[in-house]
């Protein structure tokens, strides 16, 4: 808006303007008046328009608070003005260019103008090749540029901008090659080639850098045609123009970039190269070396692109400077001396005038403290100093960092630097410092107390939705993996809630209290913030509040009778959800064993939501006479907790909402799949699991699918072979130890697998649910066709093939899936008439209680309940609750005595509902 205000205020006052610059050019030259004149009327229908004068003229708008002269504009009356003035003789450039701005204003904001009004105007706009004036002329250009795409027959302007492009009027010259390669399609591209060959080696650097653009931009229809220009454009590659050198190297590297050796050429012989002066292509060269390196890390010449990354450290330009130093951070498996000249021309730039220069450096060490936070040691003076830059985006970077790269010693300081600046920043940087405090918290455990302490004085703060989401969600988070923080941390939650305006939150909370309430030393301190929810909140909060009083009431039998008092006065409640609950609730009270209570409370049914809701409705949807079972739903995968994720701290925290669970992405995939109708619910969805090397020519990763009755194999293929193509691929597999029937194999070929284009087969084999522990045999079987590398295009005939894969593993973890139980003491005393097993074994190559937990937890598959994956410091002797579901709908439950003496001593106790199952997992360990 402002360009258009501005340039519309410079060409209406132009023709006042002038004469006063040129009396002003008389009284400094001192020249003769005619003279003088003269010389000034010879320059003025090749002057281009100054953008500096453009950017005062804005500056001058601003300060004058003038208004943008196009608001209000209606399309319809812009286009009669314009076959108006258009068609008046004589033409006046003047009102020519300011119906041309308007035109280009309703363009750019996005008016629309049909095909019919749009080939009028532009056919109007053809007579204003008549006037040689060089401002209206440039405006012609740019807007049949802009209206190519809306107009028919546009085509007919190819004289007219050929002759302009090539003239001797340099003022315009540039924007009649962008026009014309914005009208020329695939059939008369080859009457302009000549003419675009010799504007890439011009020698105005205007037109050389419009040629060069445009020739990128008909690469999109017509590469076969501009990678002929290879030899103009290493010629303007040669330029003295800055852009022009960056344009040139851009438009080189897209014309070779199918033909990696070329590219790798290119790169090589430029970064020998004394002619590339422009810190523009310089920054592109990083890229291109970076690009090269990452696409083939075991190349002989990567130390070569390296060495040329750090010399570009040394660089005169400050923005080459940086590309390189983020070049290097961004490499994959860098190592910390790889590191350090990057992060020393960082730390330069961290006590740099320029506040550009402070954020980006700032930024670039933020990422490498995720990886490397021992490389930045030496910038944490430098940071400490950013905490009070005037740029609260730099001060909030800074201490991120900080947070990150800081001792445990340094947290309490850390942490008042941080109160002084925190209710100076807006919100959205409230939430990355609330983030890395969190992360902060998981890495220096020991000092929750201090971090805690922080978290409830900004929780009083005024702030958003968002920024106390990200508060609270932190809090729970710390809870969760920091025992020691429970107490601590519920008390901070519960004086929350007295003053929370936003009900998401509020039943957050109480769910939170609902859990981890019951097991504090003094559980009977929070049922009084609990209930004045259910007395002063809405029926949302209040339902969510009964909730949490019955988990109490269920899981403390001290509290059990207060409880039911309080569960009877709601039962009057207007509000018809509440009533129910608390009717509810007080039955299973009052009525029922305490292993029922907890069933409907604490440990409720282990399904997928989702997963039941589509159940329900294709029950309903298709009639039957056999009883809906709820064993047939998808169990639901407990979500780990962990630390929030590089991606969520560069982006602003944990606010982004997530799509699908993989397992649901695995389940619409192999539903679309025919040969797999009948196979029923998927059961549980393995990772995916590598089975060649990375740097073969075809890459197989593999997945395995547990279903009711046959376990599939999903294979992701990839061809990383340019010049071939696979077809009809198949594989095969067999088992090591047993005999497989092969009528009960499906096997789904994939049919075609192109160079780049992953790809899937399928295989699922019976599953035997009485012996878990299965190894197979795997190879491919295949068409292989020679094909052209630029074009793709495939030979007639091939050969057959084989490609033997690493052996495939069916274990017990693939058949059992983790399930958690809050209240494991319930669960294990609802099962004590099922069937149970006890084994004692030694486990002597285990030098840790903590490698035995995290063995024993993957090698079960099972899921550790209250916290009991956690082993304390320095205590010899710990005990493991896992929980978990069986491969057709058996529950299982797990005691695991730990003693640790010479080597690691278990006594595994297994309680299910299915004898077999029970001995199964039992007698599995030994």
């Amino acid at each position: 808006r402002d360009w258009f205000v501005s340039l519309s205020q410079l060409l209406t006052d132009s023709e006042t303007k002038r004469p006063t610059r040129q009396r002003h050019i008389l009284c400094r030259g001192g020249g003769s008046s005619s003279h003088s004149l003269s010389h000034a009327h010879t320059r003025r229908p090749t002057a281009p328009v100054s953008l500096p004068c453009l950017a005062m003229d804005t500056k001058k708008d601003e300060d004058e608070g003038r208004q943008n002269p196009f608001v209000g504009l209606e399309r319809s009356s812009v286009l009669q003005e314009a076959r108006t003035v258009f068609n008046r003789m004589p033409l006046r450039p003047r009102d020519c260019v300011h119906i041309l701005t308007k035109l280009l204003f309703l363009l750019y904001q996005g008016e629309s103008i049909g095909s019919t009004d749009a080939t009028e105007t532009f056919f109007a706009i053809t007579k204003l090749f008549q006037n040689q004036d060089a401002t209206l002329r440039r405006m012609v250009h740019l807007t049949i540029k802009e209206m190519a795409g809306l107009s028919e027959n546009v085509i007919i302007v190819t004289s007219s901008l050929t002759k302009d492009m090539t003239g001797k009027v340099d003022a315009y010259r540039a924007t009649a090659i962008r026009a014309l390669c914005r009208i020329t399609d695939s059939s008369s591209i080859q009457q302009i080639e000549r003419y675009l060959k010799q504007a890439i080696v011009d020698r105005n650097p205007q037109v050389q850098s419009a040629a060069l653009v445009s020739s990128l931009h008909l690469a999109k229809q017509n590469f076969d045609v501009v990678k002929r220009w290879n030899n103009e454009a290493q010629q303007a590659l040669n330029s003295r123009s800055p852009m022009a050198q960056y344009h040139a190297l851009g438009l080189l590297h897209h014309i070779k970039h199918r033909d990696r050796l070329a590219v790798s050429k290119l790169v090589t012989s430029q970064m020998n190269s004394s002619t590339l002066r422009s810190p523009y292509a310089a920054c592109l060269l990083i890229r291109y070396a970076t690009q090269v390196m990452q696409e083939d890390p075991e190349q002989d010449s990567d130390r070569k692109l390296f060495d040329f990354l750090e010399s570009c450290l040394r660089n005169r330009s400050e923005i080459v400077i940086y590309e390189a130093a983020r070049a290097i951070v961004n490499m994959t498996n860098v190592t910390p001396r790889e590191l350090s000249p990057a992060v020393s021309v960082l730390q330069l730039f961290l006590s740099s005038p320029k506040p550009t220069l402070r954020f980006a450096a700032v930024r670039t060490l933020n990422k490498i403290a995720m990886t490397h936070p021992s490389c930045l040691k030496t910038c944490n003076l430098d940071m400490e100093n950013l905490i009070n830059d005037s740029n609260r985006s730099i001060a909030t970077l800074a201490i991120t960092t900080l947070l990150k790269t800081g001792s445990e010693a340094s947290i309490d300081r850390l942490m008042k630097q941080i109160a002084s600046f925190m209710s100076e920043i807006p919100d959205e940087f409230k939430t990355v410092v609330v983030d890395a405090i969190r992360s902060l918290c998981l890495k220096f455990p020991k000092k929750h107390s201090t971090m805690l302490a922080f978290l409830s004085t900004i929780l009083r703060d005024e702030g958003g939705f968002e920024y106390k989401k990200s508060i609270v969600d932190t809090i729970v988070n710390i809870v969760e993996t920091v025992p020691e923080s429970t107490e601590t941390g519920l008390a901070q939650l519960c004086e929350f809630i007295e003053d929370c305006e936003f009900p998401s939150l509020l039943t957050r909370i109480l769910y939170m209290l609902g859990e981890q309430g019951p097991r504090t030393p003094h559980p009977s301190k929070h049922i009084r913030f609990i209930y004045n929810r259910v007395i002063l909140e809405n029926e949302e909060v209040r339902a969510a509040a009964i909730t949490a009083l019955a988990k109490f009431g269920v899981q403390c039998e001290s509290l059990r009778p207060s409880v039911v008092v309080l569960l009877h006065r709601c039962l009057s409640d207007p509000d018809d959800e509440v009533r129910d609950r608390a009717a509810f609730y007080l039955d299973l009270l009052e009525e029922q064993t305490s292993a029922v209570a907890s069933k409907y409370t604490s440990n409720s049914l282990p399904v997928s939501l989702p997963g039941l809701e589509r159940a329900l409705l294709d029950y309903v949807q298709n009639p039957s006479d056999t009883p809906f079972d709820i064993k047939t739903v998808p169990i639901e995968v407990p979500k780990a907790v962990e630390a929030p994720t590089d991606a969520e701290l560069l982006s602003g925290g944990g606010s982004v909402s997530k799509g699908p669970s993989l397992r649901d992405q695995y389940a619409e995939q192999l539903a679309a799949v025919p040969e797999f109708a009948g196979l029923g619910p998927l059961f549980k969805s393995s990772d995916s699991v590598a089975l060649t090397e990375a740097e073969l020519e075809y890459i197989v990763k593999y997945v395995k699918h547990i279903f009711g009755d046959y376990c599939v194999f999903q294979f992701n293929l990839t061809n990383t072979v340019n010049d071939q193509q696979l077809e009809a691929i198949n594989v095969v597999v067999e088992p090591v130890d047993t005999e497989l029937d092969e009528s009960s194999v499906i096997s789904v070929p994939c049919p075609l697998l192109k160079y780049g284009q992953p790809a899937s087969a399928y295989v699922a084999i019976p599953l035997d649910a009485t012996n878990p522990s299965q190894t197979f045999t795997a190879r491919l079987e295949y068409i292989v066709k020679d094909c052209d590398p630029e074009t793709g295009e495939p030979d007639e005939e091939g050969y057959e093939d084989t490609y033997s894969l690493e052996d495939i593993e069916v274990t017990l973890a693939d058949m059992m899936q983790a399930v958690n139980k809050p209240n494991f003491a319930a669960a294990w005393d609802q099962l004590a008439d099922q069937f149970e097993m006890e084994e004692t074994f030694g486990l002597e190559s285990m030098g840790s209680l903590e490698e035995a937990v995290e063995k024993i937890t993957g090698f079960l598959g099972m899921e550790p309940c209250e916290r009991s994956a956690k082993v304390k410091a320095d205590v010899s002797s710990h005990t493991l609750y896992l929980s978990g579901i069986y491969i057709g709908g058996h529950d299982v439950l797990a005691r695991a005595r730990l003693a640790l003496d010479d080597g690691v001593t278990l006594h595994l106790s297994v309680r299910s509902s299915d004898e077999e199952t029970c001995q199964l997992v039992g007698s599995s360990i030994g």
